[in-house]
């Protein structure tokens, strides 16, 4: 993340990884601030048996693209709503040059972003794979129970 005023979004993402027994790393690098750190922290990132980097940044978002340029792993985006209700980080993201792709998520979408993580890794990783179904299933169980609470909710005129 570009910073750890970050952490409040970027935490979904660590929630999940480690709900599904990921190991992954967390560090607060930016772009600008620190680029000698971006770039090393990118260098390396393949011989510390990192396999898919997420990297979030909010106003001008340099971070995702900076990592991408630096590595051949794969990079996602996770755009911080700050100025602009976040736009201006998304559209910072997704601007990418050709050779120098990063998968962007919604603004905000740090879940979003370790779910798609972790179905890239569990291509290769099949035990990963069936806890990655696991908790896909856990999320229709939770609307299906949602609705049966909300079919009990009485009001005069509602009709179901």
């Amino acid at each position: 993340m570009g910073s750890t005023s970050d952490l409040p979004v970027m935490e979904k993402a660590c929630k999940l990884l480690d709900e599904l027994q990921v190991p992954f790393e967390v560090n607060a690098l930016s772009a600008h601030r620190t680029p000698d750190a971006v770039e090393q922290f990118a260098r390396t990132a393949r011989e510390r048996g990192l396999q898919v980097i997420i990297a979030g940044a909010g106003m001008a978002a340099a971070l995702p693209g900076v990592i991408a340029a630096s590595t051949t792993l794969p990079v996602i985006g996770v755009p911080i709503k700050g100025m602009l209700d976040g736009l201006d980080a998304m559209l910072s993201i997704i601007q990418m040059p050709p050779g120098i792709p990063v998968a962007t998520v919604g603004v905000n979408g740090a879940q979003n972003a370790a779910i798609l993580a972790v179905e890239m890794l569990a291509l290769s990783d099949e035990a990963l794979a069936q806890r990655l179904q696991q908790y896909k299933s856990s999320l229709k169980e939770k609307i299906e129970k949602a609705n049966k609470e909300l079919s009990e909710v009485k009001y005069d005129y509602k009709t179901n």
